[in-house]
This record gives C-alpha cells, structure tokens and sequence, in this order.
C-alpha cells in the first residue's frame, strides 16, 4: 500500500472518527485501515489516534498530519486531472441521505441513469426526513431543503425549488377557498416539521414582489413527507409543498393548487457534505449529477 493510500484512510478515519466507519466508506476489511494507521504511525515515529470504546479521535500530531494530508492529495488529485480527468470511473461505496419527497419525485426515477452513468459505484442511499449526523452515520453527504443551518458541514446551493399552497376539493368544500394571504388564518393548516424541537416550518409567499413568512396555526404536525401530503389529500388541511411532490395530485385532482395569484417562493436545495479540501470522486459524481436533476 503506498503513502497516498495510507493518507486516504486515515483521512477517512480522521473524518468520521471511526475505523470501521471507515472501513466501510473505502469498501476496505477493517484490518486493512488499522494496519494502514499502525504504518502510518510507525514511518512517522508519533501517535496519530487515541481510540476509545465509541470513537476515535486525532492527537496533536494527528490533526498536523490531517491538514497537511489533505492539501497532499487534494495536489495527487489535481495532478491526475490535469489531462481530461482520472484514468479510472469514480468506484467504491457512496452513502448519501436524501429528504423523503426529493427521493421520490426526483432522485429514484433516475437511479437508472446514475448507475448506468458509475457502474463502480456502489450507492447506499438513504431516505430520511429527520436530521443527521454525517460523521457519526458515516454518510458521504446529504441533500436539504430550505435554509441550512449553521454548522461545521460544508453546504453547496445546487438548485432552487417551487412551493405552492394546495388542498383537497372536499376541504375547500367544506371550509371554503382562500383567496389571499389574508384569509388563510380561518383555514386548518397541515404543517411539517423535523427534528425533535418540533417547531413548526413557515409558510413562504410573494406578495407585492416581496417575501413574507407566514407562521400558520397548525391543526396537526407531520415530520413525514408522504404522511404530510396523505394528510391534505385526506382533507386534514392545507399544505404548502415543493410542487414537484404533488405533480400527480394536482393532475389527478386530489389536490388543488391555491392562491394562484399570489407568486409562491422558491426555496434552496442544497447539498451538504463534511470537507471542502478533499472530496472522493463518487462524491463529486453525485453532487454534478443531483444538481443537473434539480436544475
């Protein structure tokens, strides 16, 4: 195994804070990464890593050895594409978390393309609305709606998404169509939300080219994207939603898309990921290719 190698995993180590989290990420045996650490431990004459029962963390040294390692390869990587690109395809494990309805309406239909496009990636794809911990699940990066909070993750804009406001025929039936912002305080409101805080998300519109935050008062909250949806087509309320996720309600008439006249906003997509200074090349792959999905 040569130097760069070496440096490669115990980058992985060093990120996630886990052998065999980074066994995993490399698709390498778990020996193989504590054998590369011992090695590198031993040209360098210091200790790279105190391991304890959950987690293994960098020494001084270590976290010297880890900056430098990574300008080291992110230089080998600059110096393999120097001529249209790496010899080889990007190759081995990608784990990736995606949001519920972004999984479905966009990224799962064209699964297909992706790994027609890396045959060598071996993808792990995650479905989640609830937040992660991308070093401690050991996911290579995830992709997010709205405003990103702040943390130590590294986020890339890679698109922007519409929201309408929409409910069933039998709600509006029954309680009436809003026709202006000013109107849906007399409406139930199917909200969603994520995390264990609860707290409701807001309501983005355009009105008179400026945009308000609406706060609704929610008459039931779901932190699942399909449950959310059922909720409104069951006629628990109205929903604000990437329009994309409701393509086929609104054609098929279960759901209706309101306050037509209003400009509805646009809300990011983001892709977030642990390093900005050294990124796998399925990493990469997958960041270029989801963001020609949302665009």
């Amino acid at each position: 195994m040569d130097l760069l190698q070496r440096l490669r995993i115990f980058v992985a180590v060093a990120e996630r804070g886990s052998f065999a989290s980074a066994a995993e990420a490399l698709s390498l045996a778990r020996p193989r990464v504590t054998n590369a650490i011992a090695a590198l431990e031993g040209e360098m004459g210091v200790r790279l890593v105190h391991r304890t029962t959950r987690r293994t963390v960098l020494t001084g040294e270590g976290e010297t050895l880890y900056d430098q390692a990574l300008q080291l390869l992110s230089e080998a990587e600059r110096t393999m594409n120097l001529f249209g690109g790496s010899a080889a395809s990007p190759r081995g494990r990608l784990r990736v978390d995606v949001l519920v309805a972004l999984a479905r309406s966009v990224i799962v239909p064209k699964l297909a393309e992706f790994r027609s496009t890396y045959p060598d990636i071996e993808l792990v794809l995650g479905v989640s609305d609830q937040p992660t911990d991308l070093i401690a699940d050991g996911i290579d990066c995830v992709i997010r709606i709205g405003d990103l909070p702040v943390s130590s993750m590294v986020g890339r804009l890679i698109g922007r998404i519409e929201l309408i406001v929409c409910g069933s025929p039998g709600y509006l039936e029954a309680r009436g169509t809003p026709r202006a912002i000013a109107d849906l305080p007399d409406h139930d409101a199917v909200v969603y939300f994520s995390g264990r805080g609860r707290r409701p998300v807001e309501w983005h519109l355009i009105e008179g080219g400026a945009e308000r935050s609406v706060r609704m008062r929610p008459s039931l909250l779901v932190n699942d994207s399909e449950a959310f949806v059922a909720c409104a087509v069951a006629g628990l309320g109205l929903i604000q939603v990437p329009r994309i996720t409701v393509a086929d309600h609104l054609a098929h008439g279960s759901l209706v898309e309101l306050l037509g006249d209003l400009s509805t906003a646009n809300r990011p997509v983001s892709v977030l990921y642990p390093s900005r200074q050294h990124l796998t090349s399925q990493v990469r792959a997958f960041i270029e290719w989801s963001a020609s999905l949302i665009a």
